[in-house]
């Protein structure tokens, strides 16, 4: 087969984990070819929540002015707090802290949000490709490119390195991670995300609700706008099967309880209802370096277990991944042994918080009075709540 095209490096994925690999590369001075199946702007199912250390981390790669620009048209909706709704009703309310120049976390719908950081990617030099990637090329047990399925036909393309971004049902993490290392149901979960029009909101607040069906998930209400929210629901994969839970009744469900159905105007008008899967970065011994190939965001699984939030993670494993390919280039070395400082960098950055996660979860699980208890005690004390707060 005819190779199409040979680069320093082929990023499979263009959402957060994929374009910030590629824009730190392009910036280091590296021939980067992005790859993704579908055109920008795109929508991606997602809580669409975006933390303050995202933000600093994309503002480090020069996205500031593009990130002030989506808020001035009021494509990115700044946060300024949070509310905890436990089973029982209580309710514990916490202030965000801003970043030392002003930055505010965010509820930044992911046609807009993605499209950003791919943008900043082809303005920094990467090379953007729309095509369907199928398999990595392996030749004498190492990643030296990609088949990829482009206006009908199957091409190859060719690197020194492979990063696999392409999301929880990455192609390159199941054609190279053994079957052992794949998640299983308790370390996954499942989701809904809908749109929901005419519902009364608290203005720059997003807000979870904590209640026994749903355990040791939850529902969530964030605001993208006046009257209109990201609104929807997750919880761990093997509770949800074996329960025999129906999400899309369980979203009317909590859409019928007094503290959203009071706020709803002519009952809420849904939109764009749709249902994803995660995984969890508390699962042991996942490999995430091969030789040739490494994995980064939600393809490696570094998904917060207790929020379920991937793109901090993402974007922390990206910056890690994007300077551990640097020094292997620059020293000819793209080796398994040589990208495992990778492997050790993300256990060092994301590891303790993935466990401590996990261990709230099954608190969630196990305990749920305790967690009315607990936000019974932390409303009382609200510095504790804001300390407790910020670690979720």
């Amino acid at each position: 087969m005819q190779t199409v095209s040979e680069h320093d490096v082929i990023v499979v994925g263009a959402g957060p984990g994929g374009a910030t690999t590629a824009t730190a590369l392009a910036q280091q001075g590296h021939d980067v070819l992005l790859m993704d199946r579908q055109a920008f702007p795109r929508d991606k199912i997602c809580g669409d929540a975006v933390s303050l250390g995202c933000i600093e981390i994309m503002r480090g790669l020069g996205m500031g002015p593009r990130i002030d620009a989506a808020i001035a048209r009021g494509e990115f909706y700044p946060l300024s707090g949070m509310r905890l709704v436990g089973p029982s009703g209580h309710t514990l309310s916490a202030n965000f802290h801003g970043g030392p120049n002003g930055e505010q976390s965010l509820v930044a719908p992911r046609i807009y949000f993605d499209a950003v950081i791919q943008q900043q990617a082809v303005e920094s030099g990467v090379r953007f490709v729309q095509a369907e990637v199928k398999e990595p090329i392996v030749e004498d047990g190492r990643v030296v490119g990609v088949l990829a399925r482009q206006d009908g036909d199957t091409k190859a393309f060719r690197a020194r390195v492979v990063v696999g971004a392409d999301g929880v049902t990455s192609s390159i993490m199941r054609a190279l991670r053994p079957e052992p290392e794949q998640h299983v149901d308790k370390h996954r979960a499942v989701a809904l995300r809908a749109y929901i029009e005419d519902i009364e909101l608290y203005p720059h607040e997003v807000e979870f609700f904590l209640y026994d069906d749903i355990l040791p998930g939850y529902a969530w209400i964030f605001p993208i706008g006046e009257n209109v929210a990201n609104i929807g629901l997750g919880m761990r994969l093997d509770r949800f099967r074996a329960l025999k839970k129906n999400l899309k009744k369980m979203l009317q469900d909590f859409l019928a309880m007094p503290d959203t159905s009071r706020r709803l105007k002519n009952g809420g008008k849904l939109r764009d209802v749709a249902i994803w899967q995660l995984s969890f970065g508390s699962q042991k011994h996942m490999r995430h370096v091969f030789d040739g190939a490494l994995l980064v965001g939600d393809a490696a699984g570094f998904i917060n277990p207790l929020t379920g939030g991937g793109i901090h993670n993402a974007l922390i494993s990206a910056t890690l991944a994007a300077d551990t390919i640097d020094a292997a280039l620059r020293t000819g070395d793209t080796s398994r042994e040589s990208m495992l400082i990778y492997e050790q960098r993300c256990h060092d950055e994301m590891w303790d918080g993935m466990q401590k996660s996990y261990f709230y979860q099954r608190v969630l699980l196990n305990y749920p009075r305790v967690v009315d208890l607990l936000i019974r005690y932390l409303g009382r004390h609200g510095g504790v709540a804001q300390t407790f707060l910020s670690k979720l």
